[in-house]
């Protein structure tokens, strides 16, 4: 069993208003990490692109690394604060884990430098290098002794999803520590078929979550980790919420094949939830409905372009949602998520 961590958390009370559990930051420069690494082509003092090797992967501004950029924008949106978690390219999991966990203590200490001018109102989650629970465990502890609150995760390491063993140990740990964990969608499967239309994104990253909500699920690892595990996952669960039926359904009818889980799907929608990055109010209902609203969370994926401004637009167009639903979903929610007291 390895020790407990010991976070600073937060030093001052959040100010009422929305709580976005989905934000990204890109420091403004940062140690070489090796050939064909990520890297930033600075441009301006305004403007920089993400190159990994001689590849351009993604242009990005000052809200990316500024503090006064994103309160600024917070303010004009109504956040009282933001999470603000790793640009998935950065996990390096595809290194050697001790390359890995360097890459990871790089950008853990540059996001602590970026959220550290903002009064607490920007929250860092930290990353770890997943592909090595032991090394994985070993960071985390770091981080959030350092003042990182929670931790963001990709899907999938390579081939292993997160019913792998060494993930869930992580995860176990995580949920010992009281440590809210966030999982993104990365490193979508490539193909002619995908390669137009930004169709990795828009196909690609709700399958991946879909793949790894069931993973959970059916790889038994809610049976194994404990309740007291906090996991959110990206743009509204993806797929899932839409095809629980589906999935329901075949564990009943086909259990010689999936039904590897303590308990049908359906048992266990209040082990995780999900933001509200699904931009329209149909999409959001499914997911109260399904879910449950005190599982869905605003979150926006600022500050990328396929993004939510303003932020918590969706939930505000959602006249089907009751005053204390809406509540929930704008910062009650995620002061649970996040272990902060509530508000009201």
């Amino acid at each position: 069993m390895r020790h407990a961590a010991s976070g600073q958390g937060l030093t001052v009370p959040l100010p009422a208003g929305t709580i976005d559990v989905h934000t990204h930051f890109v420091p403004k420069g940062w140690p070489d990490l090796g050939e064909g690494q990520p890297w930033l082509r600075v441009e301006s003092e305004r403007e920089a692109m993400i190159m990994v090797g001689s590849r351009e992967f993604r242009r990005v501004t000052d809200d990316a690394w500024s503090p006064d950029v994103r309160l600024s924008d917070m303010d004009a949106d109504g956040v009282a604060a933001q999470v603000v978690s790793p640009t998935p390219v950065f996990f390096s999991y595809e290194r050697a884990a001790g390359d890995a966990e360097r890459v990871a203590r790089v950008f853990n200490d540059l996001a602590l430098e970026i959220c550290a001018p903002a009064g607490g109102r920007l929250l860092p989650f930290c990353q770890v290098p997943l592909q090595d629970p032991d090394a994985a465990c070993r960071e985390l502890e770091r981080a959030v002794a350092a003042g990182h609150l929670g931790v963001e995760i990709g899907n999938h390491v390579g081939e292993r999803d997160l019913d792998d063993a060494g993930i869930v140990t992580f995860l176990q740990h995580a949920a010992g520590l009281g440590v809210p964990v966030f999982v993104h969608p990365w490193d979508m499967a490539a193909s002619p078929r995908t390669d137009r239309w930004m169709a990795q994104w828009l196909t690609g990253m709700p399958a991946e979550t879909h793949l790894s909500i069931l993973a959970m699920i059916l790889g038994g690892v809610f049976d194994q980790v404990p309740d007291t595990l906090r996991i959110c996952f990206a743009h509204g669960g993806g797929s899932f919420a839409f095809w629980l039926g589906r999935v329901e359904n075949a564990w009943h009818k086909r259990a010689d094949v999936i039904a590897t889980s303590a308990a049908p799907p359906s048992a266990y929608l209040h082990r995780f939830s999900v933001d509200s990055v699904v931009f329209r109010p149909e999409a959001l209902r499914t997911l109260v409905d399904t879910l449950g609203a005190g599982q869905v969370m605003v979150g926006s994926d600022y500050p990328y372009p396929l993004g939510e401004r303003p932020v918590g637009e969706v939930v505000h167009r959602s006249g089907f949602l009751t005053p204390e639903q809406r509540a929930d979903i704008l910062s009650g929610n995620a002061r649970r998520f996040l272990g902060l007291p509530r508000d009201r």
